[in-house]
């Protein structure tokens, strides 16, 4: 039987939106991930997404400028290798994701999906977001898995969370035309002033709410910063038809 969250890291995560599992992926997988993920990005494999076309802060402007063949992120993981098929249905996860949406649940193979690959140079800020400002669900309720492959402090880009952010209500104007959280508004400020940084190691892992607030800056180091991120949710919880969350099949989790 697979060690599972505690009482107390439940209440954490109902309380804050996200809950970190330290050491929960052996070395020996945690190596896999990252010789493939290294392969990848030296074949520059496709699916992946180049920091160049996103235009956020601190990117290339073009694939042609200096860094424009950067990537952000290795799409569609899942498909990629079996190391990462074996991670994201294994037990140390099932058993957690099962706690948090129930008996029933489903991979979402539409979103993340992928290998977060920042680099140290030409990777981009992240400004204030909820994941399901882009994601179509009959609820708002999903829940993403964050692996480090290797340490993430603020320094490398490391991940900035709002904590209790996903019970708040928020007006449409905290938001901007992307939906990303204004962070000129006073009243956002004040919640901004609450941030944490979830500083992990290799094969720790975050689980966060799809309406937890997170941020993320650059990697101001000489070293990638490599994650691999699954999004999960109830089976009962259906992708809206004719959506992008609708797209792609689904992955039962047993």
């Amino acid at each position: 039987m697979p060690r599972m969250f505690s009482a107390r890291e439940m209440e954490g995560f109902q309380k804050d939106g996200y809950v970190i599992a330290r050491n929960l992926a052996a070395p020996a997988v945690v190596q896999t991930m990252r010789e493939v993920t290294e392969a990848a990005l030296a074949a520059e494999t496709a699916p992946l997404e180049y920091e160049a076309d996103l235009h956020y802060p601190g990117a290339p402007p073009s694939r042609a400028a200096p860094g424009g063949h950067t990537v952000r992120r290795l799409l569609q993981a899942y498909a990629r290798h079996a190391v990462f098929r074996d991670w994201a249905l294994g037990a140390p996860v099932a058993a957690r994701v099962h706690q948090l949406l129930g008996a029933q649940v489903m991979l979402s193979q539409a979103h993340h999906n992928c290998i977060m690959t920042k680099q140290p140079r030409f990777s981009s800020i992240t400004h204030w977001h909820q994941d399901i400002r882009y994601w179509a669900f009959e609820r708002a309720e999903l829940v993403s898995v964050w692996l480090a492959l290797g340490p993430e402090r603020v320094d490398n880009g490391g991940l900035l969370l709002l904590p209790g952010s996903q019970a708040l209500d928020f007006a449409p104007a905290q938001f901007d035309e992307a939906v990303f959280f204004r962070p000129g508004l006073a009243q956002n400020q004040k919640l901004i002033a609450t941030q944490i940084a979830a500083e992990l190691n290799a094969g720790d892992v975050l689980f966060f709410h799809c309406r937890t607030l997170h941020a993320a800056g650059r990697n101001e180091t000489a070293v990638p910063k490599f994650s691999v991120v699954f999004t999960y949710h109830a089976a009962d919880n259906h992708p809206l038809p004719g959506t992008r969350s609708a797209d792609t099949p689904e992955i039962a989790v047993a």
